[in-house]
């Protein structure tokens, strides 16, 4: 098969770190693959494994942009002229982009939704999933079947999948160099790793912090990460007067000399689709929290791989927290368990198959 992903950019996140699990396993499956996107700092990764790039200008999030239009105008003579078989958009502008280029060539449409979208009245008028829709959690399946009306049949549950054997558990002595790289100290290091946006709860968890380190006062709260929150986030730190025990440090090409420095991951979303970061923490053995929302109710099994709290409930995480700082057997019991589980139901090679049937049962439906 021919299958040319539809992408706004190839920077550090979730959606990137999808689409690069998913092109190289297709390619090592002998299919060839194209990326059309405006580019990012990711894109030597991409150009590495031999996957044909397409420079377009889609690098907006204005679903009526004229870079949309543009963007067609080129894709579809490449489309053609390679006999491209599979479009794959994911993002709210590429599926428009794809479902423009479903009716101008032959390629059949197929979508991802990464997260959860607003029920505007332009998604009534022009909804353009595709003709199947990829929903990595079930919270999405039924975000898009309650929220958008779309049929079952049209959807398919496919999780995210990581490279288990990149993500290891590191040695006491590797996670103390890794937090000495970070400018840490080896007291205990609660972390997160996300995008500085308000969804993402960081608030709470700076909030939660605070009564951490009434009982333990050498802890530390690693945020990695970007985003237009930070200033307001540094901000709060400083005003509950525990700016010296929280650090901030940009999201690394490579989350994993971040993991290796944590001792416990916190997740305290207010709504994730599934949660990568997560995925790769609970590989890398780390006991983990998350709040008891969208996907992480998938990864996270209260008590038995790691521990669910309310969203909002900045009392509630530092009571979760506690108890593992407090509970150290307890922290390595979730942390095996949540390795276990992550290899055992979200393996990159599980994606790639399933999303392979799926563009194959595509194909062998007529219009």
């Amino acid at each position: 098969m021919k299958i040319l992903f539809l992408v706004n950019h190839l920077n550090v996140g979730g959606i990137t770190s999808y689409i690069f699990t998913l092109a190289s396993g297709l390619k090592k499956e002998g299919h060839s693959v194209f990326i059309a996107s405006s580019g990012g700092e990711l894109l030597p990764k991409f150009n590495d494994l031999g996957i044909i790039y397409i420079s377009i200008p889609i690098k907006t999030k204005n679903e009526l942009s004229l870079k949309i239009l543009l963007s067609a105008f080129k894709l579809s003579k490449v489309i053609k002229d390679n006999k491209i078989d599979i479009l794959h958009s994911h993002s709210r502008t590429t599926q428009v982009l794809g479902s423009l280029l479903h009716k101008l060539t032959s390629a059949k449409h197929i979508s991802t939704c990464h997260g959860f979208f607003k029920r505007r009245f332009s998604r009534k008028i022009f909804p353009c999933w595709g003709e199947r829709i990829i929903a990595i959690s079930e919270q999405v399946k039924e975000h898009l079947r309650d929220d958008f009306k779309v049929g079952l049949e049209r959807i398919s549950l496919i999780n995210n999948g990581i490279a288990v054997d990149k993500f290891k558990p590191v040695s006491l002595s590797q996670k103390q160099e890794a937090k000495s790289r970070l400018g840490l100290r080896s007291s205990p290091v609660i972390g997160i790793l996300a995008r500085l946006s308000d969804v993402k709860g960081h608030k709470y968890l700076i909030e939660a912090m605070k009564i951490v380190l009434v009982d333990f006062p050498d802890a530390q709260l690693l945020i990695a990460g970007e985003g237009k929150m930070e200033k307001e986030l540094k901000r709060l730190s400083e005003s509950l007067s525990i700016g010296k025990s929280v650090f901030f440090v940009t999201e690394r090409l490579d989350t994993r000399d971040i993991l290796s420095a944590i001792d416990i991951f916190v997740m305290p979303s207010l709504k994730e689709g599934l949660g990568l970061a997560l995925m790769e923490a609970m590989s890398s053995g780390l006991a983990v929290i998350g709040s008891a929302v969208g996907g992480i109710k998938t990864l996270i099994k209260d008590g038995e791989n790691g521990l669910l709290v309310n969203p909002e409930d900045s009392p509630g995480i530092a009571k979760a927290i506690i108890d593992l700082l407090f509970d150290s057997n307890k922290a390595s019991s979730l942390g095996a368990n949540a390795r276990k589980y992550i290899a055992a139901e979200f393996s990159e090679e599980k994606i790639v198959l399933k999303t392979e049937e799926l563009y194959q049962e595509c194909l062998r439906k007529k219009e």
